[in-house]
């Protein structure tokens, strides 16, 4: 049994994202972190130390033999050879932080040096070191693999860095991968007219809308529609952007969807850190950082034209719309976000839901409105 542990502190730190997942089941580089771990060990039986809410629908497990892996490491091939090494009783530290123990009870410390060492510690890192994650991802797996072949309609830039999987779809559109590597995945699509740098994701049955704009590390997961203008950002899955529309340095969560003509700032106008709602301290925080656009949590949305400050804070289900700037920290279920302080009502949460998901036939578990009755009890 392999764990994947976050603890309350760290999975905090991760939120709004987190509100509905481990740490280790965020998309960061082509697949999530436990998916990584999951290639270099070839293992499905897997399970999660994190919040007790989300143990239902993330199995969590009390064996004391089990091999325990930090949730925000992002693995290589030489780190999962350094954990395959670890003997029972052992727990092994890189670069002085903690990676995996042998045991949950594990004392014996093994410490070693890594020069790629890849370990997420904040939100914003999930787009800040994405360009590093995407390449680890590209190297393992597309390893011994052979690219399917691109049509001629393209123009290309960096052949040997682009990678195709089978039933993918690009017509007529500029791929630039010499500034990183450019992974498409299968049967997604990228329409006619699109501009794309590397380092670049597009997840399998994902599409780029025609004549968009993508400017890397950006990856866009698993059954997501993106369109206008992106810039380093990370949609987790499932997730709409189907419209132009400016979006940087974010992070959007899963069954969201942003209307048409949707921006969200990046910067401030006085170039300095911004500050942004922690869930750790429940407060406006200073950060160190210069750029960020939107971190918005599962399933939620917004009405077109929506402007987004820089450095805003999103929960899980919040239907944004209404004139002028939202805050800059929108709660979950939120219903407005600009003129009204009502909420959006759980049972009318659960209908959109479940009929977003089933376009894509996707069902809303049971598990599933577990998570969103206990967010919604925090939400009062």
């Amino acid at each position: 049994m392999t764990i994947l542990f976050d603890d309350n502190n760290l999975h905090k730190r991760f939120a709004p994202l987190t509100l509905t997942r481990p740490v280790a089941e965020l998309r960061f580089g082509i697949n999530t972190i436990a998916k990584s771990w999951l290639h270099y060990f070839d293992k499905k039986n897997v399970a999660y130390q994190t919040e007790s809410y989300l143990s239902e629908k993330f199995k969590n497990t009390a064996d004391a033999k089990c091999l325990v892996i930090a949730g925000n490491v992002k693995p290589s091939f030489e780190l999962a050879e350094l954990v395959k090494e670890l003997k029972e009783g052992e727990k092994l530290f890189i670069n002085k932080t903690w990676v995996a123990s042998n045991g949950k009870n594990a004392k014996t410390e093994i410490h070693k040096t890594l020069a790629s060492f890849l370990v997420i510690e904040n939100s914003w890192d999930l787009y800040e070191k994405n360009h590093l994650a995407i390449q680890l991802d590209y190297d393992a797996i597309t390893k011994n693999r052979t690219s399917a072949v691109l049509s001629n309609s393209n123009q290309i830039a960096g052949i040997k860095n682009i990678f195709v999987e089978e039933g993918a779809k690009v017509e007529f559109s500029i791929l630039n991968a010499t500034e990183g590597p450019i992974y498409i995945g299968k049967d997604a699509e990228i329409m006619e007219g699109s501009m794309i740098r590397g380092p670049f994701v597009l997840g399998e049955h994902a599409t780029i809308k025609m004549g968009a704009k993508i400017y890397g590390a950006t990856t866009v997961g698993p059954y997501c529609k993106v369109g206008g203008e992106v810039s380093n950002s990370i949609f987790q899955a499932y997730s709409n952007k189907g419209h132009d529309g400016f979006v940087g340095n974010s992070v959007i969560g899963e069954w969201c969807n942003l209307g048409a003509d949707t921006n969200s700032s990046n910067l401030m106008n006085t170039y300095g850190k911004v500050k942004m709602h922690s869930y750790q301290t429940g407060k406006i925080e200073q950060t160190d950082i210069t750029f960020c656009g939107v971190l918005m949590g599962d399933h939620s949305k917004t009405g077109i034209n929506t402007m987004l400050n820089t450095a805003t804070v999103v929960g899980v289900h919040a239907n944004i719309f209404g004139a002028g700037f939202p805050a800059k920290y929108i709660p979950s279920f939120t219903w407005g976000a600009t003129e009204s302080n009502e909420k959006f009502k759980l049972e009318k949460a659960f209908e959109v839901a479940t009929n977003m998901m089933a376009r894509r036939n996707v069902e809303l578990t049971v598990a599933d409105k577990k998570i969103f009755e206990h967010l919604f009890g925090l939400a009062q």
